[in-house]
Protein backbone atom coordinates (compact mmCIF):
# COMPACT_ATOMS: atom_id res chain seq x y z
CA UNK A 1 0.00 0.00 0.00
CA UNK A 2 1.16 3.48 -1.03
CA UNK A 3 1.06 6.31 1.59
CA UNK A 4 1.76 9.53 -0.43
CA UNK A 5 -1.22 11.06 -0.33
CA UNK A 6 -2.43 13.68 1.94
CA UNK A 7 -5.50 15.14 1.60
CA UNK A 8 -4.23 18.49 3.59
CA UNK A 9 -3.12 20.03 -0.48
CA UNK A 10 -6.83 19.57 -1.52
CA UNK A 11 -8.79 20.06 1.21
CA UNK A 12 -11.41 23.10 0.23
CA UNK A 13 -10.89 22.11 -3.21
CA UNK A 14 -14.08 22.20 -5.55
CA UNK A 15 -13.87 18.55 -5.39
CA UNK A 16 -14.44 18.38 -1.63
CA UNK A 17 -17.14 21.15 -1.87
CA UNK A 18 -19.06 18.77 -4.20
CA UNK A 19 -18.87 15.50 -2.49
CA UNK A 20 -19.32 17.49 1.64
CA UNK A 21 -22.58 18.94 -0.14
CA UNK A 22 -23.96 15.55 -1.32
CA UNK A 23 -22.71 14.61 2.17
CA UNK A 24 -24.99 16.55 3.91
CA UNK A 25 -27.83 16.02 1.81
CA UNK A 26 -27.69 12.37 2.58
CA UNK A 27 -27.03 13.35 6.28
CA UNK A 28 -30.10 15.81 6.17
CA UNK A 29 -32.08 13.14 5.15
CA UNK A 30 -31.90 10.27 7.49
CA UNK A 31 -32.44 13.15 10.46
CA UNK A 32 -36.12 13.07 9.44
CA UNK A 33 -36.33 10.32 10.94
CA UNK A 34 -36.16 9.81 14.69
CA UNK A 35 -34.46 6.59 14.10
CA UNK A 36 -30.50 5.99 15.00
CA UNK A 37 -28.36 5.49 11.92
CA UNK A 38 -24.68 4.60 11.34
CA UNK A 39 -22.62 6.61 9.45
CA UNK A 40 -19.40 5.22 7.86
CA UNK A 41 -16.25 6.80 6.33
CA UNK A 42 -13.95 4.62 4.46
CA UNK A 43 -10.72 6.93 3.78
CA UNK A 44 -11.39 9.35 6.63
CA UNK A 45 -8.20 11.08 6.50
CA UNK A 46 -7.15 13.38 9.28
CA UNK A 47 -11.05 14.73 9.88
CA UNK A 48 -9.78 18.49 9.79
CA UNK A 49 -7.10 20.50 8.04
CA UNK A 50 -5.08 23.97 8.60
CA UNK A 51 -5.40 25.79 5.39
CA UNK A 52 -2.44 28.20 6.63
CA UNK A 53 0.06 25.18 6.70
CA UNK A 54 2.46 24.13 3.93
CA UNK A 55 0.55 21.50 2.77
CA UNK A 56 -2.88 23.68 1.69
CA UNK A 57 -0.73 26.61 0.71
CA UNK A 58 1.58 24.48 -1.36
CA UNK A 59 -1.14 25.11 -4.24
CA UNK A 60 -3.79 26.96 -2.15
CA UNK A 61 -6.70 24.73 -3.95
CA UNK A 62 -9.04 25.98 -1.63
CA UNK A 63 -8.92 29.77 -3.14
CA UNK A 64 -10.42 28.14 -6.27
CA UNK A 65 -12.86 25.74 -3.94
CA UNK A 66 -14.82 26.93 -1.23
CA UNK A 67 -13.53 30.82 -1.14
CA UNK A 68 -15.42 30.93 -4.77
CA UNK A 69 -17.94 29.84 -3.06
CA UNK A 70 -18.58 31.82 -0.52
CA UNK A 71 -17.99 34.81 -2.84
CA UNK A 72 -20.67 33.82 -5.29
CA UNK A 73 -23.17 33.13 -2.67
CA UNK A 74 -22.72 36.59 -0.85
CA UNK A 75 -23.97 37.91 -4.56
CA UNK A 76 -26.32 35.11 -5.16
CA UNK A 77 -30.12 36.09 -5.63
CA UNK A 78 -31.47 32.24 -4.57
CA UNK A 79 -29.36 30.42 -2.82
CA UNK A 80 -30.05 25.95 -2.20
CA UNK A 81 -31.07 25.46 1.24
CA UNK A 82 -28.35 23.19 1.88
CA UNK A 83 -25.63 25.52 0.25
CA UNK A 84 -26.22 27.84 2.86
CA UNK A 85 -26.33 25.15 6.19
CA UNK A 86 -22.93 24.06 4.47
CA UNK A 87 -21.49 27.71 4.20
CA UNK A 88 -22.96 28.49 7.99
CA UNK A 89 -21.15 24.85 9.20
CA UNK A 90 -17.98 25.62 7.22
CA UNK A 91 -17.61 29.32 7.52
CA UNK A 92 -16.93 28.65 11.13
CA UNK A 93 -13.90 26.51 10.51
CA UNK A 94 -12.84 28.92 7.55
CA UNK A 95 -12.56 31.76 9.96
CA UNK A 96 -9.57 30.21 11.87
CA UNK A 97 -7.97 28.93 8.85
CA UNK A 98 -9.23 25.62 8.61
CA UNK A 99 -11.45 23.60 6.41
CA UNK A 100 -13.36 20.40 8.35
CA UNK A 101 -13.34 16.87 6.11
CA UNK A 102 -15.98 14.60 5.95
CA UNK A 103 -15.73 13.06 9.12
CA UNK A 104 -15.93 16.31 10.99
CA UNK A 105 -18.95 17.32 8.72
CA UNK A 106 -20.53 14.22 9.80
CA UNK A 107 -19.39 14.92 14.09
CA UNK A 108 -21.06 18.56 13.31
CA UNK A 109 -24.28 16.61 11.71
CA UNK A 110 -25.71 13.87 13.41
CA UNK A 111 -27.75 13.88 16.28
CA UNK A 112 -26.80 12.19 20.17
CA UNK A 113 -28.47 8.98 19.07
CA UNK A 114 -26.43 8.25 15.87
CA UNK A 115 -23.19 6.64 15.35
CA UNK A 116 -19.54 7.23 13.18
CA UNK A 117 -17.17 4.71 12.00
CA UNK A 118 -14.50 6.37 10.63
CA UNK A 119 -11.72 4.12 8.83
CA UNK A 120 -7.87 5.54 7.94
CA UNK A 121 -5.24 3.50 6.88
CA UNK A 122 -1.99 6.03 7.04
CA UNK A 123 -0.33 6.49 10.33
CA UNK A 124 0.05 10.26 10.10
CA UNK A 125 -3.10 10.50 8.98
CA UNK A 126 -5.15 8.23 11.69
CA UNK A 127 -3.13 9.89 14.54
CA UNK A 128 -4.24 13.51 13.04
CA UNK A 129 -7.81 11.60 12.82
CA UNK A 130 -7.90 10.38 16.74
CA UNK A 131 -6.87 13.46 17.86
CA UNK A 132 -9.51 15.56 16.04
CA UNK A 133 -12.10 13.34 16.84
CA UNK A 134 -11.17 13.05 20.74
CA UNK A 135 -13.71 12.67 23.45
CA UNK A 136 -16.56 12.28 21.02
CA UNK A 137 -18.58 8.90 22.19
CA UNK A 138 -20.90 8.48 19.38
CA UNK A 139 -17.10 7.58 17.03
CA UNK A 140 -15.94 4.30 16.89
CA UNK A 141 -12.27 4.78 14.88
CA UNK A 142 -10.69 1.96 13.06
CA UNK A 143 -6.92 2.15 12.05
CA UNK A 144 -7.32 -0.36 8.81
CA UNK A 145 -7.70 -0.34 5.42
CA UNK A 146 -10.84 1.20 4.71
CA UNK A 147 -11.78 -1.10 1.41
CA UNK A 148 -11.12 -4.55 4.07
CA UNK A 149 -12.94 -2.46 6.78
CA UNK A 150 -16.26 -1.82 5.23
CA UNK A 151 -16.06 -5.82 4.54
CA UNK A 152 -15.64 -6.51 8.42
CA UNK A 153 -18.23 -3.83 9.53
CA UNK A 154 -21.13 -4.46 7.73
CA UNK A 155 -23.53 -4.67 8.58
CA UNK A 156 -23.60 -2.55 11.66
CA UNK A 157 -26.11 -1.99 14.46
CA UNK A 158 -28.56 -0.20 13.66
CA UNK A 159 -28.98 -1.19 10.13
CA UNK A 160 -29.39 1.67 8.84
CA UNK A 161 -26.86 4.06 7.51
CA UNK A 162 -25.03 5.75 5.01
CA UNK A 163 -20.76 4.73 3.49
CA UNK A 164 -18.92 7.61 2.11
CA UNK A 165 -16.09 6.41 -0.06
CA UNK A 166 -13.56 8.53 -1.11
CA UNK A 167 -10.55 6.63 -2.20
CA UNK A 168 -7.06 8.51 -3.37
CA UNK A 169 -7.24 6.14 -6.83
CA UNK A 170 -3.43 6.27 -6.53
CA UNK A 171 -2.93 2.87 -7.18
CA UNK A 172 -3.68 0.75 -10.60
CA UNK A 173 -6.12 -1.41 -9.51
CA UNK A 174 -8.09 1.31 -6.91
CA UNK A 175 -10.96 1.19 -9.90
CA UNK A 176 -11.47 -2.82 -9.96
CA UNK A 177 -11.18 -2.56 -5.56
CA UNK A 178 -14.06 0.13 -4.88
CA UNK A 179 -16.19 -1.82 -7.39
CA UNK A 180 -15.64 -5.14 -5.83
CA UNK A 181 -16.11 -4.03 -2.60
CA UNK A 182 -19.09 -2.46 -3.40
CA UNK A 183 -20.47 -5.54 -4.65
CA UNK A 184 -19.71 -7.44 -1.15
CA UNK A 185 -21.01 -4.89 0.79
CA UNK A 186 -24.28 -4.82 -1.08
CA UNK A 187 -24.38 -8.27 -0.34
CA UNK A 188 -24.14 -7.80 3.07
CA UNK A 189 -26.19 -4.66 3.77
CA UNK A 190 -28.47 -4.35 0.77
CA UNK A 191 -30.37 -1.37 2.09
CA UNK A 192 -27.37 0.82 2.92
CA UNK A 193 -26.62 4.41 1.01
CA UNK A 194 -23.57 4.06 -0.74
CA UNK A 195 -21.75 7.47 -2.07
CA UNK A 196 -18.73 7.26 -4.14
CA UNK A 197 -16.56 9.76 -5.05
CA UNK A 198 -14.30 9.84 -8.16
CA UNK A 199 -11.75 11.94 -9.75
CA UNK A 200 -12.21 13.40 -14.08
CA UNK A 201 -9.00 13.14 -15.60
CA UNK A 202 -7.61 13.55 -18.51
CA UNK A 203 -8.64 11.76 -21.33
CA UNK A 204 -5.85 9.43 -21.74
CA UNK A 205 -6.10 8.78 -18.31
CA UNK A 206 -9.87 8.77 -17.36
CA UNK A 207 -11.54 6.35 -15.96
CA UNK A 208 -14.71 7.10 -14.92
CA UNK A 209 -16.69 6.20 -17.63
CA UNK A 210 -15.90 2.70 -17.03
CA UNK A 211 -16.19 2.81 -13.54
CA UNK A 212 -19.98 4.13 -13.71
CA UNK A 213 -20.89 1.12 -16.09
CA UNK A 214 -19.23 -1.49 -13.68
CA UNK A 215 -21.09 0.35 -10.97
CA UNK A 216 -24.41 -0.19 -13.23
CA UNK A 217 -23.08 -4.08 -14.12
CA UNK A 218 -23.32 -4.52 -10.07
CA UNK A 219 -27.46 -4.24 -10.44
CA UNK A 220 -27.86 -2.33 -7.41
CA UNK A 221 -31.29 -1.02 -6.51
CA UNK A 222 -30.76 2.44 -8.22
CA UNK A 223 -27.43 4.20 -9.49
CA UNK A 224 -27.88 7.90 -9.61
CA UNK A 225 -24.77 9.83 -11.43
CA UNK A 226 -23.73 13.54 -10.75
CA UNK A 227 -20.49 15.14 -12.29
CA UNK A 228 -19.39 18.90 -12.00
CA UNK A 229 -16.35 19.54 -14.23
CA UNK A 230 -15.19 22.86 -13.44
CA UNK A 231 -11.96 22.95 -16.17
CA UNK A 232 -11.63 22.01 -19.74
CA UNK A 233 -10.45 18.64 -20.48
CA UNK A 234 -6.92 18.20 -21.05
CA UNK A 235 -5.48 15.15 -23.84
CA UNK A 236 -2.70 13.68 -21.06
CA UNK A 237 -2.85 15.73 -17.74
CA UNK A 238 -4.57 16.97 -14.79
CA UNK A 239 -7.89 16.23 -12.75
CA UNK A 240 -10.65 18.64 -14.03
CA UNK A 241 -13.66 17.85 -12.12
CA UNK A 242 -15.54 15.00 -10.20
CA UNK A 243 -18.48 12.51 -10.11
CA UNK A 244 -19.75 11.33 -7.71
CA UNK A 245 -22.02 7.69 -8.06
CA UNK A 246 -25.15 7.17 -5.49
CA UNK A 247 -26.64 3.71 -4.49
CA UNK A 248 -29.81 4.20 -2.65
CA UNK A 249 -29.72 7.57 -2.66
CA UNK A 250 -33.14 8.84 -0.78
CA UNK A 251 -36.46 10.28 -2.23
CA UNK A 252 -35.96 13.64 -3.66
CA UNK A 253 -32.20 13.89 -2.72
CA UNK A 254 -31.48 13.82 -6.61
CA UNK A 255 -33.29 16.92 -7.07
CA UNK A 256 -31.55 18.42 -4.58
CA UNK A 257 -28.37 17.68 -5.80
CA UNK A 258 -29.62 19.03 -9.50
CA UNK A 259 -30.36 22.35 -8.25
CA UNK A 260 -27.20 22.58 -6.22
CA UNK A 261 -25.15 22.09 -9.59
CA UNK A 262 -25.49 25.06 -11.53
CA UNK A 263 -24.60 26.98 -8.77
CA UNK A 264 -21.62 25.36 -7.84
CA UNK A 265 -20.56 25.20 -11.45
CA UNK A 266 -21.02 28.82 -11.95
CA UNK A 267 -18.89 29.63 -8.50
CA UNK A 268 -16.22 27.47 -9.04
CA UNK A 269 -15.09 27.13 -12.94
CA UNK A 270 -12.65 28.83 -14.17
CA UNK A 271 -14.01 31.57 -16.68
CA UNK A 272 -16.96 29.08 -17.33
CA UNK A 273 -14.57 26.31 -18.54
CA UNK A 274 -16.74 22.66 -17.96
CA UNK A 275 -19.94 21.76 -17.53
CA UNK A 276 -22.65 19.71 -14.94
CA UNK A 277 -24.76 16.72 -15.62
CA UNK A 278 -26.67 14.14 -13.84
CA UNK A 279 -28.87 11.24 -14.56
CA UNK A 280 -30.38 7.83 -12.92
CA UNK A 281 -28.26 4.89 -14.69
CA UNK A 282 -30.27 2.89 -12.59
CA UNK A 283 -33.82 4.02 -12.06
CA UNK A 284 -35.55 3.58 -8.24
CA UNK A 285 -38.05 0.84 -8.69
Amino acid sequence: MLFSYRHGYHAGNYADVFKHLSQLLVINKLKQKDKPFVYMDSHSGGGLYALDDDKALKNSEFSAGIDRLISAVDKAKVVPEVVSEYLQLVNGYRRHQQYPGSPQIAADSLREQDKLCLMEWHNNEFETLRLNMRGDRRIALHHRDGYEGLQALTPPKPARGFILIDPSYELADEYQKVVSTIQKVQQRWPTTIIALWYPLLASSRDKSQQLEKDLAKLDPASLFIARLSVKNQEQDFGMHGSGMAFINLPWQVDQQIVEMLPLLHQAMSEAGQGEFSSQWLIQPK
